[in-house]
């Protein structure tokens, strides 16, 4: 149990210094901007309490919020994710696995994770940059910066999978 704490400390410190000294320097075209440290939050175990998740949300968002000053934006929209993600799992999830497992390609098959994912991270990206716009005055460009932030994310959501995928073997 400790080493499993551990583990995830180890990638909250790994995905805060990627997103706060790179990520959030990286804008593609003007709009697409990953938030890749929302990673973190979608590879929990399925069977994590909620409140639990949502403490590590919180702790996740706060963090990149005092680095990247964003008052509570994202704290308030990683929160979000957490207390969606049990509902996203029963969604997307195939009924037959058990309920222990941790997200992923190989645990719940390409289909399903792209489900969960681009799902999850819409709504994150949704709720992160409407409340950082607070306006709906520019809603065309508010809605290319979150889909192309959607995509790029998962974009690099798919390449860590990758990449794990081929350390497991």
């Amino acid at each position: 149990m400790t080493i499993t704490y551990l583990h995830k400390i180890g990638w909250l410190v790994a995905l805060v210094l990627l997103q706060v000294l790179i990520l959030n320097n990286l804008h593609i075209g003007g709009y697409a901007t990953p938030f890749l440290y929302l990673y973190l939050i979608l590879k929990f175990e399925a069977d994590v309490p909620a409140n639990r998740l949502m403490l590590w949300a919180f702790c996740l968002g706060i963090i990149v919020d005092i680095f990247s000053d964003t008052p509570g934006l994202n704290a308030a929209s990683t929160v979000l994710i957490a207390f969606i993600r049990p509902t996203l799992l029963r969604l997307f999830v195939p009924r037959d696995l058990q309920d222990t497992f941790i997200p992923s390609i190989r645990s719940m098959g390409i289909t399903s994770f792209l489900k969960y994912t681009i799902t999850a991270i819409l709504v994150h990206h949704t709720v992160l940059l409407s409340l950082e716009a607070f306006s709906f005055a520019h809603l065309p460009a508010l809605l290319i910066r979150i889909t192309s932030s959607t995509l790029f994310t998962m974009l690099c959501v798919l390449a860590i999978e990758m990449l794990l995928k081929k350390e497991q073997r």
